[in-house]
């Protein structure tokens, strides 16, 4: 099997355990919160974070995978930025109406895609573009409902995005820059994310349900569900690193956007939950949009595929030409380095 068809299988797998996952905990949360009345998300997601940061420590303690330390500050600095980006969606949807909450999900990809315009220089191509474009349409007809604008909640929303997209675009980031893997940079950011949250969980979920979650009733039932919540958390957290740094911040929205039309028909036919046509023709839609983004995104790999392999032949005339030259004595006897190793070096 080549390098390409193994890094293909692994996309496809992350991208698999990515949503198997996370529709698992969100009907495990759903659940937990609507039928149990435990309506602290910010504190049972850092309760998350920290059996995520166990779990991976009894990894790295069994040698699944190798520790591998960086810059601290940039680890710390993501870790909170990725707390804070929690708890900020989270109150966004406390201050808003679900309806403006779901267009604060749909604005996420446009706002990555400008940022990385901006400041990565990267270009998405007007197909990409039009399957975007068709995917969040489809996705805004099916979750979409009412739209109350507020203040506050306004802010909190744009707030929201802003923190959201940077910290999947520094997941992509990081795991390129310091060449580490999605397990060891999850593994070093996530007692930094469940500090932030587990100081700012408990004052949050009070300010949004005036509750207090170490009040609460724990009941073998609830503790059954919050356990089982935080053991499929381990593998959403995994996935959600692994699939950014494998793909794109992009890639992961479209991904997450796929998600939560699975949650909807799953809602429907596990839950009962209540279905329109609207629903229906709003994920038909969406669905389009992600199979035209899949098919666009494999056409471009193929063609830069076919780019690469066709500079080939070209780089290695390139490397023989000085030994040749060499060998006639038409040089110095020198064989130089090729030009184009040190831009390799700084393009790497």
């Amino acid at each position: 099997m080549s390098e390409g068809q193994k890094f293909q299988l692994g996309t496809v797998g992350a991208l698999s355990l990515s949503v198997i996952s996370s529709v698992s905990i969100v009907i495990c949360n759903k659940a937990l919160i609507s039928s149990l009345g435990f309506t602290f998300a910010t504190t049972l997601t850092s309760w998350h974070l920290l059996v995520t940061f166990c779990s991976l420590h009894v990894a790295l303690w069994m040698k699944l995978f190798e520790h591998k330390p960086f810059d601290p500050r940039a680890v710390m600095g993501f870790g909170v930025l990725n707390g804070i980006s929690i708890g900020l969606l989270n109150l966004s949807l406390g201050f808003n109406s679900v309806g403006f909450y779901q267009m604060t999900k749909l604005a996420i990809i446009p706002c990555t895609i400008l940022l990385e315009t901006l400041f990565f220089r990267k270009k998405f191509s007007r197909n990409i573009q039009l399957s975007l474009v068709i995917l969040l349409v489809g996705v805004g007809i099916a979750t979409v409902t009412d739209l109350q604008l507020n203040v506050l909640g306004s802010v909190l929303s744009l707030l929201a995005v802003l923190t959201t997209c940077v910290a999947q675009i520094m997941t992509n980031t990081i795991q390129k820059k310091f060449k580490v893997s999605s397990t060891q940079l999850l593994y070093q950011s996530c007692p930094y994310q469940a500090l932030t949250l587990f100081i700012i969980g408990p004052f949050l979920d009070g300010l949004l349900t005036n509750k207090n979650v170490f009040a609460f009733k724990y009941t073998p039932y609830v503790l059954f569900f919050i356990v089982l919540s935080c053991l499929i958390s381990v593998s959403v957290n995994f996935s959600t690193f692994l699939v950014i740094g494998k793909t794109s911040p992009v890639t992961y929205q479209v991904l997450g956007h796929l998600k939560t039309c699975l949650v909807l028909a799953f809602g429907y036919v596990l839950l009962h939950d209540p279905f329109s046509w609207r629903n229906i023709l709003g994920i038909l839609i969406a669905v389009i949009g992600m199979v035209l983004y899949s098919y666009c995104c494999s056409l471009e790999s193929q063609q830069k595929a076919s780019e690469t392999s066709s500079q080939l032949p070209q780089v290695k005339e390139g490397e023989t030409d000085p030994l040749i030259n060499a060998e006639k004595g038409t040089g110095d006897g020198v064989a130089k380095a090729p030009a184009w190793n040190s831009n390799k070096d700084l393009h790497a």
